[in-house]
């Protein structure tokens, strides 16, 4: 719910000081200039102020930093929306109607910072605290708040079980066996991939027999298949589903089952004829089947559809209906493109993807690796794929050894990347299945995209945790493409940015290894972990901040294009968390990540 202080009158409240230097001059450019120079001194003068406590001069430092930038007049331009223009009201006493309690929340917290206020620690039990002690006494102290640490993050994770806890497999063998017998087929058949595609559920009336689904879920699968949107799901993926409704199968539901206002949003875009590529990856593609974003590595397209469809993939714009028949490229333009890969040495990695390219038979990948093997400056073949989620049965130990033929020590790595969303999708199978591809050395590694389905605390480093202990590493964790049709499943910078910081940031070394990234439309990926990579423009009236991304090849090129994102409003994210039964007090640092 909206939080009452958040208000026009609040706003002046918090920081006087602030306000009377807004209105030393009733000229609103001569307002910029000064509160650029007030902003300039609070930060000076903080550096001496709070020499000893570095905690309380960054936020100081941050927020400063942040507030002199959204006074910039090209800040203005980039953004579409003036805070000097917004500012200069609430200072002379002008409220505006199109100010939302989630913009006067976002300056609100800004104002604190530039005072060293708002909170500085995530939970209330964890905090490490200065020492006093030197030497051995110093240390068992710290060791003991560090005990104090790691058994509330332990408390915290522990919350998200696993597809390996033994209620967890009894419930889905249940689950099994209901969807065997509606589908009138034996267990051998379960274990058989080829069925799996064969059955894969695809009618809403199937699917409501199948498992139990709300209303609102069958209303929206219904208006997918009326609008034929693109919608499978393999029954191997829907036995993990709950028939309890009991939300520990909320991000498995939300990655095959449309929400009602994404089908709505994709339809009118339809109607519209919008363009879906949001990647800007026909920009992207110099040859068919490729795109090339970076000097070493090209990605390549020879399969294109998966056995079930996510619901924000980023190439729902071009992929073909679950499991097609036309979906293969054919070897004739399969040939064609890996010719252009072999005339281009610089090309040293090779991902192929699609589309699901496991999904493919033996014999299809088997001769297609031949031949990406077969070009001499290809170090690296990489393939994308989600069947070890989807579908582990797939992953046999015949295409195992197919996958492993390829690799060549000290000449050439074969690697697959995967996408596992969250601890529930951990199971036997795919524990099996991703232990036949280690066994033949080939490595593992995990993409994450961090949706609002993932991200309450903790939820994204149990995945981490449990990822490493059945040998796949952690390697990218993706802001959610910032796509219209997709904001139930988006989260703010803010919240990924603090997710990183404060949570990756207690696990050991090797379960946080993975980066958090956003993928800039046509230029490729920007690492959110360093703010030189981007600036925060403006906060929007509905409480969205504005950021402007720079290319990762800014220091390459003469190019100077930059994109601004308009990201969700921090405190519409806590709100729904709280409506969803979160404790949004333990958030309460997220406005101070920028």
């Amino acid at each position: 719910m909206e939080n009452p202080e958040y208000t026009y009158q609040a706003v002046q409240l918090i920081n006087p000081r602030f306000f009377i230097a807004a209105k030393r001059n009733p000229d609103m450019e001569q307002m910029r200039q000064n509160l650029a120079t007030h902003l300039h001194n609070i930060e000076f003068e903080s550096s001496e102020r709070y020499e000893q406590d570095a905690a309380i001069f960054a936020r100081i430092r941050d927020t400063a930093q942040v507030l002199r930038n959204m006074l910039k007049k090209r800040s203005d331009n980039l953004a579409g929306f003036s805070m000097t223009q917004a500012i200069y009201d609430i200072a002379w006493g002008n409220p505006r109607p199109d100010l939302s309690p989630a913009f006067y929340a976002d300056l609100y917290h800004l104002l604190l910072g530039i005072q060293g206020q708002g909170s500085r620690k995530a939970f209330d039990d964890i905090q490490l605290s200065a020492l006093n002690e030197m030497g051995r006494a110093a240390a068992i102290h710290r060791s003991q708040q560090l005990d104090s640490i790691r058994s509330e993050v332990d408390l915290q994770i522990n919350q998200f079980k696993t597809g390996l806890d033994n209620r967890t497999i009894s419930r889905r063998k249940k689950r099994r066996d209901k969807i065997l017998t509606k589908l009138n087929a034996s267990r051998d058949d379960w274990q058989n991939w080829h069925w799996q595609v064969k059955n894969i559920i695809k009618d809403p009336k199937v699917l409501q027999d199948l498992v139990n689904i709300s209303r609102e879920e069958k209303k929206a699968v219904e208006m997918a298949k009326e609008n034929k949107l693109l919608f499978g799901i393999t029954p191997y993926y829907l036995s993990l589903m709950d028939d309890d409704r009991s939300q520990r199968d909320r991000a498995i539901r939300a990655q095959v089952l449309p929400p009602t206002d994404y089908v709505s949003k994709v339809v009118n875009s339809v109607q519209e004829s919008s363009n879906f590529d949001f990647m800007g990856e026909e920009d992207t593609s110099p040859f068919d089947l490729i795109t090339r974003r970076y000097p070493a590595i090209c990605i390549f397209k020879p399969f294109n559809t998966c056995p079930q469809i996510c619901v924000y993939c980023q190439r729902n714009w071009e992929i073909d209906d679950v499991m097609a028949p036309q979906a293969f490229a054919g070897m004739k333009q399969v040939e064609a493109a890996i010719e252009w890969i072999r005339e281009h040495p610089t090309i040293h990695e090779v991902l192929i993807t699609g589309g699901d390219p496991l999904a493919m038979g033996d014999v299809t990948i088997s001769e297609i690796l031949a031949k990406v093997a077969d070009i001499p400056t290809v170090d690296r073949i990489r393939i994308g794929t989600r069947i070890p989620v989807t579908m582990p049965m797939r992953i046999t130990a015949d295409l195992a050894d197919i996958l492993a033929q390829f690799r060549e020590l000290g000449r050439r790595e074969v690697a697959i990347t995967t996408h596992i969303q969250h601890p529930y999708e951990i199971t036997p199978e795919m524990v099996k299945a991703v232990d036949r591809l280690r066994s033949r050395g080939l490595p593992v590694y995990n993409q994450l995209v961090y949706t609002y389905f993932v991200s309450k605390r903790f939820e994204a480093s149990a995945l981490r945790r449990h990822l490493r202990l059945i040998g796949i590493d952690p390697y990218y964790t993706f802001n959610t493409k910032g796509k219209s049709e997709t904001v139930t499943y988006r989260v703010p910078i803010s919240r990924l940015i603090q997710e990183q910081q404060e949570e990756a940031r207690l696990l050991p070394g090797l379960e946080r290894t993975d980066e958090a990234v956003f993928n800039v439309p046509k230029l490729g990926k920007n690492y959110l972990k360093s703010r030189e990579h981007r600036d925060l423009l403006a906060i929007l009236p509905d409480g969205a901040r504005v950021y402007e991304f720079y290319s990762w090849e800014k220091n390459l090129s003469n190019d100077t294009n930059t994109y601004s994102f308009i990201d969700v409003p921090i405190l519409d994210y806590l709100n729904r968390l709280e409506k969803d039964g979160d404790n949004i007090q333990d958030y309460d640092t997220i406005w101070y990540y920028f």
